[in-house]
């Protein structure tokens, strides 16, 4: 399997746990609430995708760009997740106003 789809893979392993598992979960759910977590998974799939490829120099293919495998893997996590937070806070009635 080519690094990318590795990668890939691991994003959608640690948002899948993060949107069905953990977030639906919450007690209270709020946009703060879901954010900060965010944070915490994204990091731990960044640490996967480190473990797995820093050092060894490859370079990763994003679209028209070769990257580093530390900003192709924030990256794409980002795209993949924009979706999955909006539809999550949409379907909970969530308010984006607790930031503030």
């Amino acid at each position: 399997m080519p690094p990318e789809a590795v990668l890939l893979c691991i994003n959608a392993a640690f948002l899948a746990f993060g949107y069905f598992w953990v977030y639906p979960g919450l007690e209270e759910k709020t946009a703060l609430a879901i954010s900060l977590r965010d944070v915490a998974i994204t990091g731990a799939a960044l640490l996967v995708a480190g473990l797995l490829y820093a050092g060894h120099g490859l370079r990763f293919d994003l679209l028209f760009v070769e990257t580093r495998w530390w900003v192709f893997s924030f990256l794409t996590m980002l795209a993949m997740e924009m979706p999955l937070f909006f539809w999550f806070t949409r379907r909970h009635g969530i308010d984006w106003s607790d930031y503030g």
